[in-house]
């Protein structure tokens, strides 16, 4: 089969397609028929070996432990594994693989029936492989962690990206007012997804033009943690999803020092696949859309994650891999 093999760290435009062996599902396990996966931080992380806390991360110091990227998935069952009961062959089921090997830059790849849930009747492929990771980082951020309720007031800073344009819509369907931080050429893009207001970062300063949030979700970039605490309403928290590395232990080790006087801040602790099944039925109601900015067939995954590495990409990057 082909895929995305790297059996060095290099640079995210210069990875290429080779044939490697098909996997064989064992027990519990499906063979799936990859129809689409979509580009994560992980995926560029785990090709360039940087930074470099990912090569302590995942056992791979001098070359990469993982040598076919890619953690979401969307396609049909191939096959199954013995003791196999949730899926047959020709089912459409999406999942996030990361805590099983990730490998989903490729035309099959093998996982567990655990990680998956059924692709809701109307959703495409690529929509469903866009949602795993970002949709569900967004979904545990602000349910899970940050205990969002109808009324509430939610900044979203990075808004524009992969998990902020799932949070915006997430937020607004579970009945909070809006704001997203995002960059000038974004403004009316995340409007147009729900936002009620938007925070230009290139003109004004979300920390300091006196508003306060009963929730702060922050998905990319870099503020020091206490600007943060600085816009937190009484009892407000703030849940730090991604970013720069110093903006996740800011989150992870200051977070309990300053959680005090009501104010909670904390780092999201992901769990793969959890809220799935949900995730996917607010997708099949209209009530989130992902956002897909590009799709790239594999051949092309080297542009993908050179785009990627950019940091301006609006939405998710998805890799079309088979089609029905």
């Amino acid at each position: 089969m082909k895929a995305i093999y790297v059996e060095r760290f290099t640079a995210p435009d210069s990875v290429r397609v080779r044939e490697v062996e098909k996997p064989i599902p064992t027990a519990g396990h499906v063979l799936i028929k990859v129809h689409a996966t979509s580009v994560n931080y992980n995926t560029v992380a785990l090709v360039t070996g940087k930074p470099f806390i990912v090569r302590l991360m995942t056992g791979g110091m001098r070359k990469p432990r993982y040598r076919i990227p890619g953690n979401d998935v969307a396609g049909r069952v191939e096959a199954v594994g013995a003791n196999v009961s949730r899926f047959k062959r020709g089912d459409a089921v999406f999942g996030d693989t990361a805590n099983v090997g990730f490998a989903t830059f490729a035309e099959y790849v093998v996982a567990p029936e655990s990680v998956l849930e059924p692709i809701p009747a109307g959703v495409s492929f690529e929509d469903a492989a866009s949602a795993p990771e970002a949709g569900l980082v967004a979904l545990q951020g602000l349910r899970d962690a940050g205990h969002i309720e109808a009324g509430q007031r939610v900044l979203i800073v990075g808004a524009s990206g992969g998990i902020g344009t799932f949070a915006v819509q997430i937020a607004k369907h579970l009945g909070a007012e809006v704001t997203a931080v995002c960059s000038t050429r974004n403004a009316a893009f995340v409007r147009s997804i729900g936002a009620d207001h938007v925070i230009d970062y290139t003109r004004e300063d979300f920390a300091s033009n006196g508003q306060n949030y009963d929730l702060v979700l922050s998905t990319a970039g870099y503020r020091p943690i206490v600007d943060y605490r600085r816009v937190l309403a009484a009892h407000g928290r703030y849940v730090s999803t991604g970013g720069s590395l110093r903006q996740i232990f800011e989150a992870l080790l200051l977070g309990p020092l300053l959680s005090r006087g009501g104010k909670t801040l904390r780092g999201l602790t992901v769990k793969p696949n959890m809220g799935l099944a949900e995730l996917g039925a607010m997708i099949a109601s209209g009530a989130v859309r992902p956002v897909i900015e590009q799709c790239y067939p594999l051949e092309d995954a080297s542009a993908a994650f050179a785009y990627y590495a950019q940091g301006r990409t609006r939405g998710k990057l998805v890799i079309t891999i088979a089609r029905d």
